[in-house]
């Protein structure tokens, strides 16, 4: 059986699948209930300093994106960070961390841009036991109008700056928590290494409305007849969340940096993809809070099996595999030659490979009076949008065409061997050189 134990920073969890800074992670009560479901540890939700109190709004939180069968794709969330007491709070963590110290727990934060604050706060976290801290650069709405989040987030030198702070009032690894919100995530994820951060977390929430009901015009969700953009989260930001993990992992400034990797992670398939683009562990919201805490267990087993079956020992046997095979587009081997193919015994008739080629790509497809839809060689790019919109799995695949055949559409001969743009005879650099 694979062991999914996992060290991350020297924080020991039974498994990589954490709860992420959120809802679900506001109280005694939940935490509790995640660990006995299974979870390998939890970022508490965020906390803030003493002072006035956090006020949340009394009306509809979150907004929602649909795919087919009501399938939720993305949540939008206007809640602000804990509107519980510090001391609350920290007491909590204090009784969970001693009734569970097999699990992670983590104490995310958010104070005013100012020393003091940290320095106040950092020593009753500390008092808490909690295995670390993730400073939360991310939060995108609410708390960043005041200062704090992506406000700071979005700022490399005030993530170094911050960042230094907790390193010099606190001894526990530090993880700082990265915001999508920028154009550039290698940036902040450099700052945070300056300022000797352990760790980074991404991706925190994107910036967005989500929907606008059109007989009140109001975006929601909707307070009193007004909305305000939120934070995005669940399965539609996988995409954005894994290409910003590859940057971080990729980038020689961080290369080696531990991550942790949080964005849209529904089952083991997605925490695998993660951790294979360099994540040492996974942070769960959406997922759970669709599902509830028990999807762990379907996590927990997909990853194991999955394991078993690769040959992987632990987590960190393919902690990072996928890395080496990510590339700058100038480097992909334009030799490389494909074309589509069509299963004839899966095809289901419907069409829609031939109505989207023949639309919108190559022409490539070609229809018979029967309904037999066949691939035009001559035509075919193999851009992989009949693939795409094929309803049938499997049904459509991309066949390589071998060095030494001609290629249909070009005429030449396919070659060998990898080549990139710099080497590329379209390239008029390398034109002017000959």
């Amino acid at each position: 059986m694979a062991d999914l134990t996992t060290d991350f920073l020297g924080i020991k969890s039974p498994n990589p699948f954490w709860l992420a800074s959120a809802p679900p992670t506001d109280k005694e009560y939940n935490v509790r209930r995640a660990f006995e479901a299974g979870w390998g540890g939890v970022v508490w939700k965020t906390l803030g300093e003493e002072g006035p109190p956090i006020v949340n709004v009394n009306g509809p939180r979150y907004g929602a994106i649909y795919g087919a069968d009501r399938r939720l794709l993305g949540l939008n969330n206007i809640e602000l960070i804990t509107d519980r007491p510090l001391e609350v709070n920290l007491e909590e963590m204090a009784r969970v961390k001693s009734d569970y110290p097999d699990r992670a727990l983590i104490a995310s934060i958010m104070v005013p841009c100012e020393e003091a604050s940290w320095k106040a706060i950092l020593p009753r976290v500390a008092e808490t036991g909690a295995d670390g801290i993730e400073l939360n650069f991310g939060c995108p709405h609410g708390m960043s109008e005041r200062g704090m989040g992506a406000a700071v987030g979005q700022v490399p030198e005030y993530i170094e700056m911050v960042t230094r702070w907790c390193k010099q009032y606190y001894d526990k690894p530090v993880i700082v928590k990265l915001t999508p919100n920028i154009t550039d995530v290698r940036y902040p994820a450099r700052a945070a290494k300056n300022g000797g951060a352990d760790a980074v977390s991404l991706i925190n929430t994107i910036s967005s409305i989500t929907s606008v009901n059109l007989d009140t015009f109001s975006p929601e969700p909707s307070i009193d007849g007004k909305g305000s953009h939120g934070g995005y989260c669940g399965p539609a930001v996988k995409p954005i969340a894994m290409n910003m993990v590859a940057e971080i992992a990729r980038d020689p400034e961080t290369a080696g940096t531990p991550i942790s990797g949080i964005g849209g992670v529904t089952t083991w398939r997605d925490a695998a993809e993660f951790m294979a683009l360099g994540a040492g562990n996974v942070q769960v919201c959406t997922a759970a809070m669709t599902y509830g805490f028990r999807i762990v267990q379907e996590m927990i087993t997909g990853l194991s099996a999955w394991m078993d079956e690769k040959g992987y020992a632990k987590t960190s046997d393919f902690v990072g595999m996928a890395t080496p095979n990510v590339t700058d587009w100038q480097y992909l081997n334009l030799n490389y030659v494909a074309k589509a193919r069509i299963d004839q015994d899966a095809c289901i008739k419907c069409g829609r490979c031939y109505a989207a080629c023949e639309d919108t790509s190559h022409q490539a497809i070609s229809m018979s009076p029967e309904r037999v839809f066949e691939v035009i060689d001559e035509e075919c790019v193999a851009c992989n949008l009949c693939v795409d919109v094929c309803p049938v799995e499997d049904c459509i695949t991309m066949e390589r065409l071998a060095p030494g055949t001609v290629d249909p559409r070009t005429g030449k001969v396919v070659e060998p061997g990898y080549a990139n743009w710099t080497s590329h005879p379209n390239n008029p650099a390398a034109q002017a050189a000959e």
